[in-house]
């Protein structure tokens, strides 16, 4: 979501200042690849570009593919093969072993939901959404490109696309993107029904030093950063600039001022028992998926005992979501190593993956879009 939002933000600019533009998005992936459908890439006139749609490797001849769009004013599939070892640019030096297919759009600002205003809906709360990219493989083809966004049931878009509708729901439900073929006016196309999350909520208790460079790795991260602290001299928005919000509350009325939902991560790190056991009381009661708690074993079981003492037993299911000592076993003592483990352990649970060294990884990196 953060490339997006750096995307909407870098239109935004372009468009002010009477820039032309084009949307580069990665739409289907076969054998290996830096990055995964979905990646994305903006390219002004001038040759500025935000996002990513590889490591660096594609993107000079990409910048050229993009402009070509813009002063033809039309979308362009561009499959970029770096399997091919006879292939200098893009081939053994890689290493990738895959073929990229890259779809870029013009993006004509008189048409009304073209690809920015379609992406720009995904900033209007934070839901599941879907957003269906059309393109076909066939380079001589018409590629229509993004023309579907999707939250609650509601779908905008720039033709109708009832007879996807029931693919995009299970790919909600699912939370899973898939590639799929389906026929629009008598041409077959692939769509790329991509799942796309709400942007990350952290929520940190305690607004220490220590918490200074979590802040810093989370905003890095694109996350939205809230903090809260019962003291009046710590939690201030000089102290957390990059902070989305700063609250000086108590756990009660912090709980109050916040949504929780699956995309919602608690750290617990005031360094004050009374206020981290009473804050943790209540998220016990919601849906939180993750509740990180600075500290050794000997202060989680007190936790625990004192919880029980008022009559709240810890659950099974509560007790997966609860993670302390936070963070993953780095050997972390500093607070910006300590920063590193607990945004890396997040991240870890956020995708359901361990934490271990991809060393030992014997399997792909990534998980491959499902074409159905």
């Amino acid at each position: 979501m953060k490339e997006i939002s750096d995307i909407l933000k870098a239109f935004s600019a372009a468009n002010s200042a009477g820039k032309k533009t084009a949307l580069a998005t990665v739409v289907k992936v076969e054998g290996s690849s830096y990055r995964q459908p979905g990646a994305r890439m903006l390219v002004t006139e001038d040759g500025q570009l935000t996002g990513a749609i590889s490591g660096g490797c594609l993107e000079g001849d990409a910048l050229r593919k993009a402009l070509l769009a813009i002063n033809q004013q039309q979308n362009k599939l561009i499959t970029y093969d770096t399997s091919n070892e006879d292939d200098l640019e893009f081939g053994v030096q890689l290493g990738c072993n895959g073929i990229v297919h890259i779809l870029f759009e013009y993006i004509d600002t008189s048409k009304s939901n073209n690809p920015i205003q379609l992406l720009q809906q995904l900033e209007a709360a934070r839901k599941d959404a879907v957003v269906v990219t059309l393109f076909s493989i066939n380079r001589k083809s018409a590629q229509p490109g993004t023309v579907l966004f999707y939250r609650d049931r509601v779908s905008i878009s720039n033709t109708e696309f009832d007879y996807i509708l029931s693919d995009v729901e299970n790919v909600i439900q699912n939370k899973t993107s898939i590639i799929k073929k389906v026929e629009v006016d008598e041409v077959i196309y692939e769509a790329l029904i991509e799942y796309i999350a709400p942007p990350v909520a952290l929520v940190i208790a305690g607004a220490g030093n220590d918490v200074k460079p979590l802040v810093a790795m989370a905003s890095l991260l694109g996350w939205e950063v809230t903090i809260a602290d019962g003291r009046a001299t710590h939690a201030t928005t000089q102290r957390f600039p990059q902070a989305k919000n700063v609250y000086l509350a108590k756990p009660q009325e912090l709980i109050t001022n916040i949504v929780v939902d699956n995309s919602t991560f608690f750290v617990l790190m005031t360094h004050n028992y009374k206020y981290d056991l009473a804050l943790l009381k209540l998220l016990l009661e919601t849906d939180c998926n993750y509740i990180g708690i600075l500290g050794p074993k000997t202060k989680l079981h007190r936790m625990f005992n004192d919880l029980n003492d008022e009559g709240i037993t810890v659950t099974d299911e509560q007790l997966d979501t609860i993670y302390g000592p936070i963070g993953l076993d780095i050997g972390a003592e500093t607070s910006e190593e300590i920063a590193v483990s607990v945004v890396a352990e997040i991240k870890a649970v956020m995708s359901g993956k361990l934490g271990t060294s991809l060393k030992y990884k014997e399997q792909k990196i990534h998980t491959a879009t499902l074409v159905v």
